[in-house]
Protein backbone atom coordinates (compact mmCIF):
# COMPACT_ATOMS: atom_id res chain seq x y z
CA UNK A 1 0.00 0.00 0.00
CA UNK A 2 1.61 3.81 -0.80
CA UNK A 3 1.16 6.46 1.55
CA UNK A 4 -1.29 7.87 -0.16
CA UNK A 5 -3.21 4.87 -0.41
CA UNK A 6 -3.16 4.23 3.28
CA UNK A 7 -3.83 8.35 4.04
CA UNK A 8 -7.04 7.51 2.23
CA UNK A 9 -7.88 4.05 3.63
CA UNK A 10 -7.51 5.67 7.02
CA UNK A 11 -9.88 8.99 5.94
CA UNK A 12 -12.83 6.99 4.81
CA UNK A 13 -12.70 4.40 7.91
CA UNK A 14 -11.82 6.46 10.74
CA UNK A 15 -13.23 10.43 9.45
CA UNK A 16 -16.29 11.50 11.01
CA UNK A 17 -18.33 14.62 10.43
CA UNK A 18 -19.97 16.64 13.25
CA UNK A 19 -19.96 18.27 16.28
CA UNK A 20 -16.91 16.80 18.47
CA UNK A 21 -15.36 18.27 22.19
CA UNK A 22 -11.77 16.81 21.39
CA UNK A 23 -9.10 15.57 24.75
CA UNK A 24 -7.73 19.12 24.79
CA UNK A 25 -11.44 20.52 25.40
CA UNK A 26 -11.30 22.37 21.42
CA UNK A 27 -14.41 21.65 19.58
CA UNK A 28 -14.31 20.42 16.37
CA UNK A 29 -16.40 19.85 13.05
CA UNK A 30 -14.49 16.25 12.53
CA UNK A 31 -13.04 13.52 14.66
CA UNK A 32 -10.81 10.96 13.59
CA UNK A 33 -11.84 7.70 15.86
CA UNK A 34 -8.07 6.39 16.26
CA UNK A 35 -9.42 2.77 17.36
CA UNK A 36 -11.73 2.88 13.76
CA UNK A 37 -8.09 2.62 12.00
CA UNK A 38 -5.89 1.43 14.58
CA UNK A 39 -7.90 -2.02 14.65
CA UNK A 40 -6.86 -3.06 11.22
CA UNK A 41 -4.70 -5.50 10.66
CA UNK A 42 -3.59 -4.24 7.28
CA UNK A 43 -3.39 -0.62 8.06
CA UNK A 44 -1.16 -1.32 11.20
CA UNK A 45 1.18 -3.41 9.63
CA UNK A 46 1.54 -0.70 7.04
CA UNK A 47 1.65 2.07 9.69
CA UNK A 48 4.57 -0.16 11.75
CA UNK A 49 6.56 0.12 9.06
CA UNK A 50 6.55 3.70 8.44
CA UNK A 51 7.29 4.34 12.34
CA UNK A 52 10.14 1.73 11.70
CA UNK A 53 11.44 3.84 8.73
CA UNK A 54 11.28 7.31 11.37
CA UNK A 55 13.14 5.69 14.41
CA UNK A 56 16.35 7.67 15.32
CA UNK A 57 19.83 4.65 15.21
CA UNK A 58 20.04 5.31 18.47
CA UNK A 59 16.63 3.67 19.73
CA UNK A 60 16.70 1.08 22.32
CA UNK A 61 12.84 1.34 23.17
CA UNK A 62 9.43 2.45 21.29
CA UNK A 63 6.45 3.68 23.88
CA UNK A 64 2.91 4.95 23.34
CA UNK A 65 0.44 5.70 26.07
CA UNK A 66 -2.47 3.50 26.89
CA UNK A 67 -4.85 3.00 25.11
CA UNK A 68 -5.04 4.19 21.86
CA UNK A 69 -1.00 4.01 21.64
CA UNK A 70 -1.01 0.60 22.44
CA UNK A 71 -1.93 -1.04 19.60
CA UNK A 72 0.64 1.77 17.61
CA UNK A 73 3.34 0.90 19.39
CA UNK A 74 3.07 -2.70 19.11
CA UNK A 75 3.20 -1.99 15.21
CA UNK A 76 6.02 -0.13 15.42
CA UNK A 77 7.98 -2.95 17.94
CA UNK A 78 6.94 -5.49 15.93
CA UNK A 79 8.06 -3.62 12.21
CA UNK A 80 11.22 -2.28 14.25
CA UNK A 81 12.48 -5.51 16.20
CA UNK A 82 12.51 -3.46 19.43
CA UNK A 83 11.60 -3.74 22.72
CA UNK A 84 8.04 -2.05 23.40
CA UNK A 85 6.85 -0.12 26.59
CA UNK A 86 3.16 0.68 27.32
CA UNK A 87 2.45 3.93 30.08
CA UNK A 88 -0.75 3.72 31.69
CA UNK A 89 -2.68 7.18 32.48
CA UNK A 90 -2.73 5.87 35.76
CA UNK A 91 -0.58 3.72 38.38
CA UNK A 92 -2.32 0.63 38.86
CA UNK A 93 -3.73 0.41 42.12
CA UNK A 94 -2.69 -3.32 42.60
CA UNK A 95 -0.03 -6.05 41.95
CA UNK A 96 3.02 -4.31 41.18
CA UNK A 97 1.05 -0.94 41.42
CA UNK A 98 3.63 0.37 38.40
CA UNK A 99 2.46 3.09 35.50
CA UNK A 100 5.24 2.05 32.90
CA UNK A 101 4.77 -1.72 31.73
CA UNK A 102 7.85 -3.62 30.15
CA UNK A 103 11.12 -2.81 30.98
CA UNK A 104 12.73 0.18 30.92
CA UNK A 105 16.55 1.05 31.44
CA UNK A 106 17.95 4.39 32.72
CA UNK A 107 19.57 5.90 29.57
CA UNK A 108 17.13 4.01 27.28
CA UNK A 109 16.53 6.15 24.01
CA UNK A 110 12.84 6.13 23.94
CA UNK A 111 10.83 7.10 20.81
CA UNK A 112 7.38 7.77 22.00
CA UNK A 113 4.27 6.81 19.46
CA UNK A 114 0.83 8.96 19.82
CA UNK A 115 -2.12 8.43 17.79
CA UNK A 116 -3.73 11.80 17.14
CA UNK A 117 -2.32 15.02 17.87
CA UNK A 118 -4.13 17.70 18.70
CA UNK A 119 -2.14 19.96 21.45
CA UNK A 120 0.56 17.05 22.65
CA UNK A 121 -0.48 17.55 26.12
CA UNK A 122 -1.12 13.20 26.77
CA UNK A 123 2.29 12.26 24.75
CA UNK A 124 3.74 15.12 27.11
CA UNK A 125 2.68 13.66 29.69
CA UNK A 126 3.87 10.18 29.11
CA UNK A 127 7.06 11.81 27.91
CA UNK A 128 7.67 13.39 31.58
CA UNK A 129 7.05 9.76 32.86
CA UNK A 130 9.58 8.34 30.66
CA UNK A 131 12.15 10.89 31.69
CA UNK A 132 11.24 10.59 35.56
CA UNK A 133 12.33 7.03 35.42
CA UNK A 134 15.57 7.95 33.64
CA UNK A 135 15.36 7.29 30.04
CA UNK A 136 15.02 9.32 27.45
CA UNK A 137 12.92 10.37 24.99
CA UNK A 138 14.46 10.92 21.54
CA UNK A 139 11.25 11.37 19.53
CA UNK A 140 7.97 11.90 19.57
CA UNK A 141 6.19 10.30 16.22
CA UNK A 142 2.34 11.06 16.05
CA UNK A 143 0.26 8.85 13.50
CA UNK A 144 -1.97 11.88 12.40
CA UNK A 145 -1.16 15.93 13.37
CA UNK A 146 -4.31 18.19 13.87
CA UNK A 147 -2.32 20.86 13.22
CA UNK A 148 -3.40 22.44 16.21
CA UNK A 149 -0.39 23.08 18.40
CA UNK A 150 1.41 19.62 19.24
CA UNK A 151 4.39 20.19 17.00
CA UNK A 152 5.03 23.73 18.86
CA UNK A 153 4.11 22.29 22.42
CA UNK A 154 6.16 19.50 22.10
CA UNK A 155 9.23 21.29 20.15
CA UNK A 156 8.86 24.03 23.21
CA UNK A 157 9.22 21.31 25.79
CA UNK A 158 12.88 20.24 24.08
CA UNK A 159 11.48 17.34 21.93
CA UNK A 160 11.73 16.05 18.14
CA UNK A 161 8.11 15.88 16.76
CA UNK A 162 7.25 14.41 13.61
CA UNK A 163 4.06 12.71 12.14
CA UNK A 164 2.99 10.32 9.39
CA UNK A 165 -0.07 12.25 8.09
CA UNK A 166 -1.35 15.35 8.80
CA UNK A 167 -5.11 16.15 8.26
CA UNK A 168 -4.40 17.51 4.79
CA UNK A 169 -2.70 14.37 3.82
CA UNK A 170 -6.06 12.87 4.56
CA UNK A 171 -7.76 14.98 2.40
CA UNK A 172 -9.27 16.71 5.44
CA UNK A 173 -9.76 20.76 5.05
CA UNK A 174 -10.30 21.89 8.79
CA UNK A 175 -12.44 25.19 8.09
Amino acid sequence: MTRDELAKRIANIALLRGEFTLRSGRKSNFYLDKYLFSTQPEILVELGRMFAERLPRTTTRVAGAELGGIPLVTAASLASGLPSLFIRSQKKEYGTAKQLEGVLIPNDQVVLIEDVATTGGQVLEAAKIITAAGAHVTKIIATIDRQEGARENIERAGFTFDALFTIQDLGINAG
